[in-house]
């Protein structure tokens, strides 16, 4: 159907939906089943089984497999079954945890899902773009994506970006009139919006009449099926690592190997060995574990009400140095309430909190009601200059649209007015808000068709516009004493942390068009409206964590300086000699200017986003790695410039989401400390595992090396090695990477992007500690193969469960970057269980018979256990006593 050719009135028949009323619950559910989910069909999902044989296709593994065929036809069939058991429940670790890394994925496409604002029974809600059906009826502001085909009926100065249709990157403005031509391509359908393009300026309603894939986006491609899963900075380096440690470990294997056949050692024998070594020491499973790791603490952070949209957002969360956050709903609560108001040259002040409807207006402590001049007319002003809406939720009061829109709302009801004040009165054009105006106008019709302006914006913004100014004795042309005056009273307003906002209007004729610029000059000054969003609880506590971490925190904002400074020493975040910046005095500097004073400013006021661009671009000059937060389309190239770029997902635009590595669910700065906070933990535990991992990889090589070069028999055979990979690399390992941060991971300075995987000590460590498990194994072996070289099955046993005890306490060493003795090992009782099912598994394969002729073993007594566990303990206790 040709949409665009309809009126609206034969859209909504078509439909059978009218633009005031939406669609009812009905005829959603009705609606839902006959068009399915508003989404392109993304790619297919590689099938469950096609995953469990990728497990597979790694090239030693498929060499292993090999060599226990060779030995099954040999009659070595134990041996055979045994190694293709440990394989294949190897493969089940590795498919489980990519299944687990792939759902936490999908979570995460779901929660940063683009939301969209609809009319059902009525009202207006925000809803998932996905449960959009055909007949809804949506609204549309500047920063939404377009959630599906609409037919726009409604246009207040819209337009949409629509490169990703037709390539052409230049905005498209948007009506609503009905286009009677044929054949018409998408690009000249101007009183259309299509689903996944950009709002850029204005707002609008439209209904929809084509979702998921019957929409024009469907038929041209499917985005999703382009998504490709991106590696994280620390996977590359992992996956580097692990091609130098193949090689290392290839290398060291061939020399055991050739070791051993020099010495007479069988062929077979060998080679079954090396193979099983170089499978055991190659980490091919630590990009997997990192992967776990990550999604792990994505999903910790979820809890915290942080959403990440880029796994290496995480770590770089660690080594952030300056958080850029707006004020407004982020370090403060938004729940604009107006507390006074300057009317007739005189300040009036208003009771009552938050968004409740009771309060009262009071000039030198005497009630005023509606006789007195202009307050009505001011506050009526407000209402219809306003997008907002007043619901309730849980029984309590609440605003859905712009706080401070709610606000004037608010302040409205206090005063007796209601929407039928307002019902005489239509709005036939608007001029909307936006960054740089810093106004919004509305042209306002009444019952006898007299027509007036109504301006809403910052004070500074609408005196200079001003002629004339509203008083007691009615309209007065603006002398320079009363500009003088109006001036005083904002600043006295901003020094008492009140953000103000003032309220003009022009009368107008039929004559006068309504598409000029000018409209907006020779205005009448009203008043001036002064409220407050007070901080929130928990932000000055946060800032001073950040603060010990070494984090700088900056409050960006577009308020008054007065207002800004009042606010940012009532939460702590500046020093005495801290200094605020003007977004004035930054269009008078240059790049290199701001490079030099910005180390001192803690406060940026009545910035533009273009102010925020650049601050980034200062901050990142001087060294710092820069977390930016913003809600508005206009903050997305500051976002995108960002190392860490924080969007709100309550107040936030689709676009700004977009542009960020990370969501906040509360729009609150304190879940911007906690993301950081989990960043850091999560980085220290992939050192861990590595750590662990590594060392435990380094001892199972250098015993078996060691062991050719004195010419001693092999101390482990191939399933103990295969063994000893799959139960103390499996569990333990990712137990680590449950565990809590060491000390106060918030009182330590932010860590250097440059900083490699193996600084501070880590290869060291890895060296020294692989290197004294592989002599503590050889020594148990050496000492019971010695005192009984006839019974090889037991000097074996004990090895093998050396290696394994070893390694097990190893892992409680790899908590601390001090020392074991440092921390409490009962604090990670996942690691605890975990080393405790490691040991279970050893206990069974040491002394079931039916395992003992699988993985030659043979029962200990309670002297071998002595041995192994003082041999075992040894390279924890012996370095536990340095912090090396």
């Amino acid at each position: 159907m040709n949409w665009y050719q309809l009126d609206v009135k034969d859209v909504e028949k078509k439909l059978h939906v009218t633009v005031n009323r939406g669609l009812t619950d009905k005829q959603v559910e009705k609606r839902q089943k006959q068009y399915g989910v508003n989404a392109l069909e993304a790619q297919k999902k590689v099938p469950k089984w096609l995953i469990f044989l990728k497990q597979f296709q790694d090239f030693m593994v498929l060499i292993l497999l090999a060599a226990t065929l060779v030995a099954g036809l040999l009659g070595e069939y134990i041996d055979a079954i045994a190694i293709m058991v440990i394989v294949l429940v190897n493969g089940f670790i590795g498919f489980f945890q990519e299944q687990k890394a792939e759902k936490s994925l999908d979570k995460l496409k779901e929660l940063s899902a683009p939301m969209a604002y609809v009319l059902r029974n009525k009202k207006w809600e925000r809803i998932p773009s996905k449960d959009v059906v055909v007949g809804d009826v949506v609204r549309i502001t500047s920063g939404d994506r377009i959630p599906a085909d609409i037919r726009i009926v409604k246009s207040d100065s819209l337009e949409t970006e629509e490169s990703a249709l037709t390539g052409e990157s230049l905005p498209v403005m948007k009506h609503a009139a009905a286009i009677h031509r044929d054949h018409l391509d998408a690009q000249d359908q101007i009183n259309m919006g299509f689903m996944s393009t950009l709002v850029t300026r204005g707002s609008g309603i439209g209904i929809v009449v084509g979702t998921g894939m019957q929409t024009v986006m469907g038929q041209i491609a499917s985005l999703m099926a382009n998504t490709k899963k991106v590696m994280t900075p620390l996977e590359r380096k992992l996956a580097e690592l692990g091609k130098i440690l193949i090689v290392v470990a290839l290398l060291l294997t061939a020399l055991v190997v050739v070791l051993g056949v020099v010495q007479g050692q069988p062929l077979y024998t060998m080679f079954l060995a090396g193979v099983s070594l170089a499978v055991a020491a190659i980490p091919e499973g630590l990009p997997a574990i990192v992967t776990v790791a990550l999604s792990l603490g994505v999903q910790r952070m979820i809890r915290k009400k942080a959403i990440v949209r880029k796994l290496s957002a995480v770590e770089t969360l660690g080594c952030a140095s300056v958080i850029c956050s707006d004020k407004t709903g982020t370090m403060t609560q938004n729940k604009m309430t107006v507390k006074e108001v300057f009317i007739n040259g005189k300040h009036l002040y208003v009771t009552g909190d938050g968004y409740e409807l009771n309060g009262d207006y009071f000039l030198d402590k005497q009630k005023v009601d509606h006789r007195y001049s202009n307050l009505e007319s001011m506050l009526l002003y407000g209402m219809l200059c306003n997008h907002a809406s007043i619901v309730v939720k849980k029984g309590k009061h609440a605003i859905e649209g712009n706080p401070t829109d709610g606000a004037l709302l608010i302040a409205a009801r206090k005063f007796g007015l209601t929407i039928v004040n307002a019902e005489p009165y239509k709005i036939i054009k608007e001029f909307p808000f936006d960054s740089v105006r810093k106004r919004m106008s509305v042209v306002v019709e009444d019952v006898n068709q007299r027509r007036f302006l109504i301006t809403k914006g910052a004070p500074e913004i609408l005196l200079p516009r001003s002629t004339y100014v509203m008083d007691e004795q009615g309209r007065q042309l603006l002398k320079a004493n009363q500009q003088k005056m109006i001036e005083q009273a904002i600043n006295s307003m901003a020094e008492k942390a009140l953000r103000t906002l003032a309220i003009a209007i022009k009368p107008l004729t039929k004559q006068d068009d309504l598409q000029s610029s000018i409209l907006e000059k020779d205005l009448t000054f009203i008043g001036v409206y002064g409220m407050i969003d007070p901080p929130r609880k928990e932000v000055k506590g946060a800032i001073k964590e950040c603060r010990s971490a070494g984090i700088k925190t900056v409050m960006i904002t577009g308020d008054h300086a007065k207002t800004a400074r009042a606010i940012a020493i009532n939460l702590d975040l500046m020093p005495e000699d801290g200094q605020v910046l003007e977004g004035s005095q930054i269009n008078n500097m240059s790049q290199q200017e701001l490079e030099d004073v910005i180390e001192n400013i803690y406060v940026f006021a009545r910035v533009t986003p273009e102010h925020k661009l650049r601050i980034v671009h200062a901050f990142q000059e001087q060294g710092h790695v820069v977390a930016m937060t913003g809600d508005g389309v206009n903050d997305a190239p500051a976002i995108k410039a960002s190392n860490i770029g924080v969007s709100m997902g309550i107040s936030g635009t689709d676009v700004t989401k977009e542009a960020s590595s990370l969501i906040l669910m509360d729009d609150n700065f304190a879940t911007i400390k906690a993301a950081i906070e989990e960043g850091r933990t999560i980085y220290e535990n992939i050192r861990k595992f590595i750590r662990y991992l590594l060392a435990s990889n380094v001892g199972e090589i250098l015993v078996m090396l060691f062991a050719m070069l004195l010419s001693l028999p092999l101390p482990l055979v191939p399933v103990q090695i295969l063994w000893v990979n799959l139960v103390t690399d499996g569990l333990p390992a990712m137990a680590l990477g449950m565990d809590k941060a060491e000390g106060e991971v918030m009182k330590k300075r932010p860590r250097s992007l440059k900083e490699g995987v193996f600084s501070r000590g880590l290869g060291y460590k890895i060296i020294s500690r692989g290197i004294v498990i592989g002599i503590v194994t050889l020594v148990a072996f050496m000492v019971t193969y010695q005192a009984n070289p006839d019974h090889l099955a037991y000097a074996r046993t004990v090895a093998f469960t050396t290696l394994v005890l070893a390694q097990l306490i190893h892992v409680f060493d790899c908590r601390s970057e001090q020392s074991i003795f440092s921390r409490n090992p009962f604090e990670n009782m996942y690691l605890v269980l975990a080393v405790l099912s490691s040991l279970f598994l050893l206990l069974i394969v040491v002394y079931w018979q039916p395992l003992q002729p699988v993985f030659h073993t043979v029962s200990l007594s309670l002297r071998d256990w002595m041995l192994i566990f003082g041999l075992g303990a040894l390279p924890t206790v012996l370095f536990g006593f340095t912090k090396k």
